[in-house]
């Protein structure tokens, strides 16, 4: 089982980076640790800045380091970035179209016990309205990897979503194809179609698995890509199924599910079903209790699937 979480690769990938590129900046609102990026600081304490619990300011310091030429990437914990800095987000980072990289950290309910004042079940919506920011919600550590990669390649913002914990590996060293804002395609099938983001590809390829022994066989794309959407992999997938399945770690408004909808009921109308967290303040619990709880895994997705074909 995997035990590193994909904050620890972007931190990883970052060190890697920074040793040759003294560009690279990390910022942190006293979130150092829950970002995984004590190495980093330790590591390069001049391309480091901590700004204390004040959001406004880290996005707001993070803009004004880009203009200067530098390449920040700003971490804190989602629920906080997505919320607490939206105006510094919308109009120093996307309006003036700087070169911020925002990485949401405990995303969704990976906080767990401490309840909705620190989940993250809106951040899709909120980052994804705002024109000239990108969202990405990678599903594990080597497609982290790749995203930052290729996210250090160019000049424009951009909010990348990560959870707390690790989690299983969905690809490898060897075998992680990547494309920068092109969905994979991790499993073809013409029964149906699971679109999943983050944390919730792993248990649509589990499904995928545990209904093709029962004689159904499905698609299952991994939309790491929320903004721009990879409107092509969609639309393919719903060409060759008769059913479309969304899975996301978030509210049922403004996220992967409502794009895909749009998308869907204007180009290629089918039956939906968007799995997501509740209208509601979420349970208190773990990811994995949370996600049992409100039937966001492997065995919800394949009653889902059955009760609907």
């Amino acid at each position: 089982m995997n035990k590193i979480p994909n904050r620890q690769a972007i931190c990883d990938v970052l060190i890697e980076k920074a040793k040759t590129d003294k560009d690279i900046v990390v910022l942190c609102s006293d979130s150092r640790g829950s970002s995984s990026m004590t190495p980093f600081a330790q590591e390069f304490p001049e391309q480091f800045v901590e700004v204390g619990i004040a959001e406004q300011n880290l996005v707001g310091i993070a803009a004004g380091l880009a203009k200067c030429g530098k390449k920040p990437f700003a971490a804190s914990p989602a629920s906080f970035l997505s919320t607490r800095s939206y105006e510094q987000v919308k109009v120093d980072c996307a309006y003036s179209n700087t070169n911020v990289k925002l990485i949401g950290v405990s995303g969704g309910v990976s906080y767990g016990a401490l309840g909705m004042s620190h989940h993250s079940a809106q951040d899709i919506a909120a980052m994804s309205s705002v024109p000239n920011m990108r969202v990405y919600l990678p599903s594990d550590r080597f497609q982290t990897a790749k995203l930052i990669k290729a996210l250090l390649e160019d000049d424009k913002p951009a909010y990348i979503r990560v959870g707390r914990n690790p989690v299983e590996d969905i690809y490898s060293e060897e075998f992680c194809p990547f494309e920068l804002n092109k969905a994979n395609l991790l499993a073809k099938g013409e029964d149906a179609a699971v679109i999943a983001c983050g944390e919730m590809v792993r248990p649509a390829v589990d499904a995928a698995k545990m209904l093709e022994a029962e004689g159904i066989y499905i698609t299952v794309l991994d939309m790491y890509c929320l903004k721009p959407l990879d409107r092509e992999a969609v639309l393919e997938a719903a060409a060759r199924t008769k059913l479309l399945v969304t899975m996301e770690e978030h509210s049922p408004f403004g996220g992967l599910g409502a794009m895909v909808s749009q998308l869907i009921g204007s180009r290629a109308p089918r039956k939906v079903i968007n799995m997501a967290l509740p209208d509601a303040p979420v349970i208190t619990g773990t990811s994995g209790e949370v996600f049992e709880h409100y039937g966001l895994n492997a065995n919800g997705l394949v009653i889902v699937i059955k009760e609907n074909l």
